[in-house]
């Protein structure tokens, strides 16, 4: 049962990262692809209908850890408390920026707004990329199974690092070059003209940095954590994860030389899919290494809750997803095709 919950908790922070991370891609790119007026409006309005929903995976995934593994819950939000207040401030500012542009209709109200929305979305991406860097570097567990991290100490990979690191500023930079190619991925398949065509640049040269900075990010996780590798040792089909996104990389250099931009969106999801999954994989049945001792680690067996509530759970988890996938599937099916600019006064 503790298996079932790593995987669901895995798979709903996954799309988490597929979903809403269009439209920090598409925040990431707003003042660089768009050079008009209309041309923000249609990227706004292009992630308008979603993103606010797309953010439900997130809740879910923080209620299933908290249910599911309650002791992992705990200590996280207690020792990641100064990140997890800055990245509340970042989703409400970046929500700030999408609502409150079309409110009044001057241009330097717009423009604020507009820069709030893009450097929000900056800074979640790479503050979520480090996030995840933390994980698989580890933080500085005490026996009880707790800790506190500052901001950053020496800025090097030791047992008493800080949130930021060399390390975790590299995950942090993956994280934006993934999200930058995937919302521009999605910007050039939802619009047309020159919009389009910046968004098309911006994801090809976006898809190359991708290529470089997880070359270097796997190059550091085998230095810095190489027990990550046993799992695949053990189980060398669990390879099927990284050749996943090694041919979604391939696929999405492919579908965006020949200007498909719904196979090159799709090529980014399989991507971030892959790669989530070789981490995931990588780590089980670690939920959070300790960098202090490795006895100290938590995992699915020492932080998860009772089976009775396991089982209970499973039955309002299944009601939950079948519920949330009928609205997704409704959501994006009545969205789908070219966005159709609303008038002005209109939409975002």
């Amino acid at each position: 049962m503790e298996t079932f919950w790593f995987i669901a908790l895995g798979f709903m922070l996954t799309m988490y990262v597929i979903l809403d991370g269009f439209d920090l891609g598409a925040g990431i790119i707003h003042l660089v692809a768009a050079k008009t007026e209309e041309e923000r409006r249609s990227i706004l309005n292009a992630i308008g209908p979603v993103w606010d929903g797309n953010e439900v995976w997130l809740l879910a995934a923080g209620g299933t850890l908290y249910f599911a593994f309650p002791k992992l819950y705990a200590s996280s939000f207690s020792g990641f408390y100064l990140p997890l207040m800055m990245v509340l401030w970042l989703l409400m500012l970046r929500a700030l920026g999408i609502e409150f542009r079309h409110h009044i209709h001057h241009p330097m109200w717009k423009s604020f707004w507009d820069v709030v929305f893009s450097v929000a979305s900056i800074l979640l991406t790479i503050f979520f990329g480090a996030a995840l860097g933390n994980v698989v570097r580890g933080v500085p567990l005490n026996a009880e199974g707790y800790f506190f991290e500052p901001l950053w100490t020496t800025f090097t990979v030791v047992p008493e690092a800080g949130i930021l690191d060399w390390f975790t500023v590299l995950m942090g930079l993956v994280a934006f070059a993934t999200l930058m190619a995937h919302g521009a991925n999605f910007i050039a398949m939802k619009t047309q003209g020159e919009l389009q065509k910046r968004a098309r640049t911006l994801a090809a040269k976006a898809w190359w940095a991708v290529l470089a900075t997880s070359v270097l990010a796997l190059l550091a996780t085998s230095v810095i954590r190489p027990t990550i590798w046993a799992n695949y040792g053990h189980s060398p089909w669990g390879f099927v994860f990284p050749l996943l996104g090694l041919a979604s990389w391939i696929g999405g250099v492919y579908y965006r030389a020949r200007q498909n931009d719904t196979r090159a969106f799709l090529a980014s999801v399989a991507f971030i899919a892959g790669m989530a999954a070789s981490t995931a994989f990588g780590l089980f049945p670690n939920v959070l290494p300790a960098s202090t001792d490795p006895q100290f680690s938590l995992t699915i067996h020492n932080t998860a809750a009772p089976a009775y509530g396991l089982g209970v759970g499973l039955v309002w988890w299944i009601i939950g997803m079948t519920i949330t996938a009928g609205y997704f599937t409704y959501l994006y099916y009545s969205f789908r095709g070219k966005l159709k600019l609303p008038a002005e006064g209109e939409g975002y």
